[in-house]
């Protein structure tokens, strides 16, 4: 049911104006789902609902948090043996991304349903653009707003938190206003109220930094940002500032963006062990899949990496990192593999214990036409490029990873806990699914 931000009382705050006396010159929606992750998890496992669930048992850290967990003080980024500690009837899971993807897809199918104009922000959210539709619907913009996250709950049984005002600044922070299932629409008229209660660390773009500098100034909250000239805004913070007082103010500086995020400026491969280790041809193992499965998907998006970075992260955190320059743009494992060995052994320390590796490849280009190399090796790099377009071939039929280097065989080597446990996706396969290969629908874990 919604609610309207109540008007501030007038003993701790001095009289208010209006911003704008319109009511929505242009209507934006923000779409949240509450706790995606254990909301998706409760869903295909309805025995679970109402009870404390987290995600994260491969990482060692909670990824995510059901509000159950939430009201026992459970939050994202705590250990699980914490966790325990708190709430020994916990209920902690690995993370399913393959079914949180699937879900997530059709959320963002829904509200295509309502508005083309969809941007998909993250997994589990999202900016709409109402402006114009009521005509088409016959029906406020709250009015289609609701549809949109009842038809979610009807449909998926995932509940999202929705706001409803004038930008996507606006429109974030009303989302976040009341949690979950929460539903804040804030016409033009009533922006002053909702800017008055809103601390300026909970406003998008708002860091520590940020709030720390504006405090000095006298400012507390978004009301007092707004309420100075945007010369004064632009001048303290730059063009951020200034962006930030057009979006407050409600006018739309960023507009909601349809097209995908398809721009890549790097691809990064990380894998955290479900125990630390010191064992040298594990962890070199495991560097090397990082690099064929980052230039499996370079491949994939038709694109080539210039720059390699290596990094090697021990158990107590501390990290090691270098970067180096590949003799040519390359997509093939083979041309980026022998530099990544010798980077991960420049880096490995004899008797360290190990959590992650990872690598990132940069300075990325399009695999369009290329111009021959004065002194390449043309018949080598062509062979190499034929290869790795049969293994993908390959294990386009049959899974990835079907086809590896060599160094796969160490990758069992590593000590076995109860973090390697899979998601219940993976081992609950239907007719003629494998591990690497299944179809792409969700599978409830109930009786009937």
């Amino acid at each position: 049911m919604q609610r309207p931000v109540q008007p501030v009382d007038p003993g701790r705050h001095p009289p208010m104006q209006p911003l704008t006396l319109h009511g929505y010159p242009r209507a934006i929606v923000h779409f949240d789902g509450d706790a995606f992750f254990t909301s998706v998890e409760q869903t295909l496992h309805p025995e679970w609902k109402g009870r404390p669930v987290v995600t994260g048992r491969e990482r060692g850290i909670i990824a995510c948090a059901s509000y159950a967990a939430k009201a026992l003080g459970i939050q994202r980024g705590v250990a699980l043996h914490e966790a325990r500690r708190r709430c020994p009837g916990l209920i902690i899971l690995p993370s399913d991304y393959e079914t949180y993807s699937l879900f997530s897809k059709r959320m963002f199918d829904i509200a295509r349903r309502f508005t083309p104009v969809v941007e998909e922000y993250s997994i589990d959210e999202g900016f709409a653009d109402l402006t114009g539709l009521r005509r088409v619907f016959h029906a406020s913009y709250e009015d289609i707003a609701r549809r949109f996250q009842q038809a979610v709950e009807a449909e998926l049984d995932i509940t999202v938190s929705i706001g409803l005002s004038l930008s996507r600044s606006l429109a974030k922070l009303c989302s976040k206003y009341r949690k979950p299932r929460g539903f804040t629409a804030v016409p033009g008229y009533h922006l002053h109220l909702l800017l008055a209660r809103t601390p300026l660390d909970k406003v998008w773009g708002c860091g520590p930094n940020t709030t720390a500098l504006l405090a000095k100034f006298g400012l507390h909250t978004a009301l007092d940002f707004v309420s100075r000239p945007e010369a004064w805004a632009a001048q303290v913070l730059g063009k951020i500032g200034r962006d930030l007082w057009q979006e407050l103010h409600g006018h739309v500086v960023q507009p909601v963006v349809t097209e995908a995020k398809s721009a890549q400026y790097t691809v990064s491969k990380c894998k955290t062990f479900s125990a630390p280790s010191a064992d040298h041809d594990f962890v070199l193992a495991q560097l090397i899949r990082n690099v064929e499965s980052a230039c499996i998907k370079l491949r994939r998006h038709r694109l080539r990496a210039h720059t390699l970075l290596v990094a090697l992260r021990q158990k107590d955190y501390r990290e090691d990192a270098c970067e180096a320059r590949l003799d040519r743009a390359a997509a093939a494992t083979q041309e980026v593999v022998p530099l990544a060995v010798r980077l991960g052994e420049q880096l490995y320390r004899p008797g360290a214990a190990y959590r992650s590796t990872s690598v990132v490849l940069g300075r990325l280009e399009a695999d369009g036409g290329r111009q021959l190399e004065l002194f390449a090796d043309g018949a080598r790099n062509e062979k190499m490029e034929r290869l790795a377009a049969t293994v993908d071939a390959v294990n386009a039929q049959f899974g990835k990873h079907k086809v590896s280097l060599g160094t796969a065989l160490q990758l069992d080597r590593h000590i076995r806990t109860d973090r390697d446990h899979r998601p219940w996706r993976k081992t609950s396969l239907l007719a003629g699914e494998t591990a690497r290969q299944r179809l792409n629908i969700p599978r409830w874990a109930v009786s009937v």
